[in-house]
């Protein structure tokens, strides 16, 4: 099932963790000749609008938000990217695990390596899991990888 491992979808979030997690990602597509695919989802926020008054209109800040997720992800490939390894990153806007999830299926992802953030408790009640939400529901394999160790 994964000898024809040829496309990597890698979330990323900027955080800390992120280069850990496209590092072993990396690894992993030099080991299938893989291309990887960085991806950063952009939180929108259409469904919040009925909510609040905005100080600055919301597509605005949006694309703002848009904007300076691109710049990161040129950057954070620029930084990351090892030398000889193809790959691309693109920016998407929605719920962060159904673009991701619905992402890999438009590229017909081979595999999706993700980090998880390990949250327990309160903290998992309250910010949920996104590897768990891809995990589910993706129509390729994931691997999991926990940055902190």
């Amino acid at each position: 099932m994964l000898k024809n491992v040829k496309k990597i979808l890698v979330p990323v979030d900027f955080s800390d963790n992120a280069p850990k997690v496209f590092a072993a990602a990396a690894n992993v597509a030099a080991k299938f000749g893989a291309e990887l695919t960085a991806v950063f989802v952009v939180q929108s926020f259409e469904e919040y609008v009925g909510f609040y008054v905005p100080h600055m209109p919301v597509m605005q800040f949006q694309a703002e938000m848009r904007e300076g997720a691109e710049k990161r992800m040129a950057d954070f490939l620029e930084a990351n990217l090892p030398p000889g390894q193809k790959g691309q990153g693109k920016v998407l806007e929605g719920d962060v695990g159904e673009e991701i999830v619905s992402f890999a299926e438009q590229e017909k992802a081979d595999m999706i390596v993700m980090g998880t953030h390990g949250y327990k408790g309160l903290e998992r009640v309250l910010f949920g899991s996104v590897a768990e939400q891809v995990v589910k529901t993706a129509t390729c394999p994931v691997l999991t990888v926990n940055p902190c160790r």
